[in-house]
């Protein structure tokens, strides 16, 4: 190692932080190899994340101006909040245990992972997880547009998805068990490409978590992502895809979709204000000879 990269991982307060995060991971080798282990704290800590919008939608029900920042308000009670996400959380847990876990635990086992012993630098560490991000977005538009178009791929493997018509945290894995599979491995892939530090990956996994949160959370806050970093879509750019069924594929940033013209500018005001009723006239006037089989004119 170079005198520069010494200084460096030595420095006070920088990525000497880094390496005893890095050394604590090190020390779980045992859990990070174990071929199941991962795979439910993934789901656990989707969980975890989902937690207080649950909780905000429960205080919507008492405390009316929470609601302010919904993007899509509806009128259901409770009881019936609470019935959407307990059935959506047993739809999660049951793809998981059949399909997820023993998936991933065949990568685990395929794989191999090493663990070296210095951490990245910060540099580094921002510089594979900036990568991951956008090889992952690259991937999933291509895929989630290629579900958009081709009939027998929509109905079998990315129509469980949009049963959500107005999103919300839990949904954001609500999906068949083809697709969520799908999704695991894209993750994977865009790491290996990237060929990041163990300890990237890991943080490009938790945020890759929390910002499909974010987009299917349906509250349009002033501190989201995507106010902060106009690049990002965030939770309005994805509600109006569930609305209108076309248009904005990319899962976190707008570029795809501005470059291959699918972006849709101004449907979050469509969706708030006539909620679901866009997507049921388009979807009675679904053509059967269609090519997309979204709506009969969709232009995705």
């Amino acid at each position: 190692m170079n005198n520069s990269s010494c200084q460096e991982h030595n420095a006070p307060g920088g990525p000497l932080l880094l390496q005893v995060l890095w050394n604590d991971l090190r020390s779980q080798q045992e859990f990070l190899s174990s071929p199941y282990k991962p795979g439910l704290f993934a789901f656990l800590i989707h969980l975890i994340l989902c937690t207080p919008f649950l909780a905000l939608e429960v205080l919507g029900h008492f405390l009316p101006g929470i609601n302010i920042y919904r993007i899509s308000r509806t009128s259901e009670t409770l009881q019936l909040c609470l019935q959407r996400w307990l059935d959506c959380f047993a739809r999660i847990a049951i793809k998981y245990l059949t399909t997820v876990l023993p998936g991933t635990a065949l990568y685990q086992f395929i794989r191999m992972p090493s663990f070296p012993v210095l951490a990245p630098s910060y540099r580094q560490l921002i510089g594979e997880v900036i990568a991951c991000l956008l090889v992952f977005d690259a991937l999933f538009f291509v895929l989630h547009y290629a579900m958009h178009r081709v009939p027998w791929l929509y109905r079998r493997v990315h129509q469980p998805h949009h049963q959500n018509r107005i999103t919300f945290a839990l949904a954001a894995q609500d999906a068949s068990a083809a697709e969520l599979l799908s999704l695991q491995m894209l993750a994977m892939i865009s790491a290996w490409v990237v060929g990041c530090h163990p300890m990237s990956e890991v943080v490009f996994h938790l945020l890759n978590t929390w910002l499909a949160i974010e987009d299917h959370c349906g509250y349009n806050f002033p501190w989201a992502l995507h106010r902060l970093l106009p690049c990002f879509g965030g939770a309005p750019f994805h509600q109006a895809h569930h609305h209108v069924y076309r248009g904005n594929f990319a899962p976190y940033f707008k570029h795809w979709d501005w470059l291959c013209g699918t972006y849709l500018h101004a449907r979050e005001e469509a969706g708030r204000k006539h909620g679901g009723r866009t997507m049921r006239r388009r979807r009675r006037k679904k053509s059967l000879g269609s090519d997309c089989v979204c709506v009969s004119d969709c232009v995705c």
